[in-house]
Order: structure tokens, then sequence, then C-alpha cells
């Protein structure tokens, strides 16, 4: 059989995308539907304003994320795993349980996301909600890992569609450009709320417990760790580079109109009249491929995370009949959750508001376990944090830290 003759640049572009998987597919998976929400309500209340902290994430995103993708290849285990043998019972339990009703708030709102992105084609959700589900219940319950693993990578790719829309509304570079680098902030408490916001929107939990099971369960090892550290690196730069789009599509045509929107839908259909119907197409189709990657991935962190604390057998290489806990407690969450979404008048808004709450509380613990685990010489050996791991780490978890704080006495705040 004769073999293709491809230029040298395809064949470099083949290549690196063959080593894109679970550090893409985390990262995408945070521009789920909560987090498209958000950054279109900062995007058209404080235009490009926001853009200089996305940079600031990605460094943070990749710091986190490398460390668990690193642990997952060092001990073919997953966080739950290593933290039930070094901190014990009741520490793994507590935090099992905020993890999920953290993520079972959180997968009703990706449901939603389903849900607001079918109306907006005009499908009803009553449709689109279950059909969804059971389509990614089956690619999860029949698919074993490569093959899902192929089929989100692909649900990742949505996201270009943000891309598409920026380059339909032409927005002015120079600016964008300029308020990247000289970040304009704004003493106000809903500024300052924001910020918390869009930080805990991308630097999530769920997505370490995610990440270093996905590692463990791909079977990467410290040999090939290379090609998954550019996957993490690549993937958390890509997951902002789109988050970065969100803000500039709704700074370049609701902020300038004076439209302040505070979910996706709002901002899909209030761009029609500004920038065309295109752009709302593009949009909606963002929001929902966005919703389908995260209804995966979020069910999947929360029963990885589970099955690996209290010691069932875990892992999309397992058939049913091998990980009945871990395939139940999967097909468990969807359902309840769309159950939930279905539910007529039920507060989803608030539902994601409690979610979060409970992330802001889980998030400082499960990094301070990261971050001891990642120093131990009897977990990692000669793998452990270098000094300059250690200090952005540190500096991160302590800006979360205080974030939880100001999250957490928020409402007291309103009260002053």
């Amino acid at each position: 059989m004769k073999k293709l003759n491809l230029p040298i640049w395809l064949k470099k572009t083949l290549l690196f995308l063959s080593i894109l998987g679970p550090g893409l597919i985390t990262a995408s998976a945070d521009n789920d539907a909560p987090g498209i929400a958000t950054y279109s309500m900062v995007g058209s209340t404080y235009g490009y304003s926001f853009l200089w902290l996305i940079l600031v994430i990605t460094v943070g995103e990749v710091v986190i994320l490398e460390m668990a993708a690193r642990m997952g290849a060092v001990t073919g285990k997953g966080t739950a795993d290593l933290i039930r043998e070094k901190f014990g019972v009741k520490m793994t339990t507590f935090a099992m349980f905020c993890l999920l009703i953290a993520n079972l708030g959180t997968t009703v709102a990706e449901f939603a996301g389903v849900a607001a992105a079918g109306e907006l084609f005009g499908i009803s959700k009553v449709i689109t909600v279950p059909v969804m589900a059971v389509v990614m219940g089956l690619l999860i319950l029949r698919g074993n890992y490569k093959i899902i693993e192929k089929i989100l990578i692909g649900l990742s790719l949505a996201a270009l569609s943000y891309v598409a829309t920026v380059f339909i509304i032409k927005p002015d570079w120079g600016v964008i450009l300029r308020d990247t680098i000289r970040p304009q902030l704004l003493l106000s408490r809903d500024y300052f709320i924001s910020i918390l916001a869009v930080i805990g929107t991308t630097i999530t939990p769920w997505a370490i417990f995610y990440l270093q099971a996905s590692v463990s369960d791909k079977g990467i090892s410290m040999e090939n760790y290379g090609e998954t550290k550019i996957d993490v690196t690549f993937g958390s730069a890509w997951g902002n580079v789109i988050s970065a789009f969100i803000i500039i599509v709704s700074a370049a045509t609701l902020f300038k109109a004076g439209i302040r929107v505070e979910d996706a839908k709002d901002a899909a259909m209030a761009l029609a009249p500004l920038a065309g119907e295109a752009s709302t197409i593009l949009f909606a189709a963002g929001l929902l491929g966005a919703s389908l990657l995260a209804v995966s991935v979020l069910p999947l962190s929360t029963t990885y995370a589970l099955c690996e604390a209290f010691g069932f057998e875990r892992g999309l290489n397992r058939n049913l009949r091998d990980a009945p806990i871990f395939y139940g407690a999967f097909i468990g969450i969807v359902v309840l959750s769309v159950l939930i979404v279905l539910i007529p008048g039920m507060p989803l808004f608030q539902m994601m508001i409690l979610s979060q709450t409970i992330n802001a509380i889980l998030l400082p613990v499960i990094l301070a376990l990261v971050l001891k685990l990642a120093n131990d010489q009897a977990v990692m050996g000669r793998y452990r944090n270098s000094k300059l791991t250690n200090v952005l780490a540190i500096i991160i978890t302590s800006l979360i830290v205080l974030v939880t704080i100001v999250l957490l006495f928020e409402p007291l705040i309103r009260l002053l």
C-alpha cells in the first residue's frame, strides 16, 4: 500500500493532535454552561477589562492540573485514592460528600445548558435533555477509553464556534490588546465578586479528580509523561483562549450596545440583532457542544472519585459487570440531573449558586491535600514538585483561600 506523501507541517500537526487527550478534555469541559454564562456576563458588563485575569488564571490552571496529571502518571492512582491512603477515611468522606453535592448541582447546570441550546434551535427541553442524556449515557456505557476520549475531544472542538463568531464581529484588536496588558481595576463589590466568579468557574475540584483519574485510566507512566505534560499545558491555554473569545464576543457587541446578560442563552439571543443570525447559531452551537462535553465529564469525575475513595472497581476500560458501582453511580447522577432540569419552575440558578458555594469550600482543602501529596517523597519519589511549582501553587492556593473567604462572607458584605 502506497504511503501518503504529506507536507511536513501537516505531519507535525497530526503528530501534535495525536498526543492530545485528558488535558484538553478537562480544560475544555471547564468552559461549560455556567462558565459561558459567567464570561458572557463579565464581557457584557465590563467590556474587555477581564482579559488580564484570563492570563493569570492560565498560569494557575497549568500548575494545578500538571500536578494532578503527574501524580496520576507516577502512582497509577486517582486523587481520591491517594487522599484515602494518606489522610484517612474521615477526610476522604468529607471531601467526597462535598464533591458529590457540588458536582450534582453543576451537572444539573450542564443539562440546563443543553436545554437552553436546544431552545435556541427551537427544540423543547422535554426532547433535547432526555435524548442527549441517553446518547451520552450509551457512549459511556458502551465505549472503551480510547473511543470515548476521541468523541470527547471532538466535542471540545465545538468551542471553535466562538473563534468564528469573533471574526464575524470583527472587534478592534488594538483596544483588546491595550485592555489586556493594561488592566483597569474597578473598586466596586460587584467587580470583585465577578473576579471571584471567573476564578471559581475555571479552577475546580472536579477537574483535578477527573484529570488524574483519566491519566491513570489511560495507563500513562512517567516514561511517556512528556506528551501528557504538553497535552495539559496546551489544553489549559486553549481552554482559556476560548474563555477570552467569549468575553470578546460579549464585550464587542453587548457591552458596546449597553446590554447586560446573566446567562448564555440570553447572550446568544442578544447577538442576533447586533451581529447577525450566524453569530447566534455559532454561539448556540458552542453552548451545546460545551454542555454535552461537561455532562459526560462531570458525572465521570464524581464516579471516579467515589469509587477510588471507597475501594470500588472503576474505569472506562471495565465493563458494567466488572464495575457496577462505577457505572451505576454515573447513571444515577445523570438520571437525577435530568429529572431535576425537567421539573417546571425548578430554581436552577439557585442550585448553581449552591454548588459553586460548596466548590468554594472544597477547593482550598483539595488544593492543600494535592500540594502535600505532590511533595511527599513516599508518594512521588524523585518526581516531587520543583521549588518553582511549589511557590506558584502556594500563591494560587492562598489566593483561592482568600477568594473562598470572600465568597462565604459575601452575603454579610451586602448588608454592610
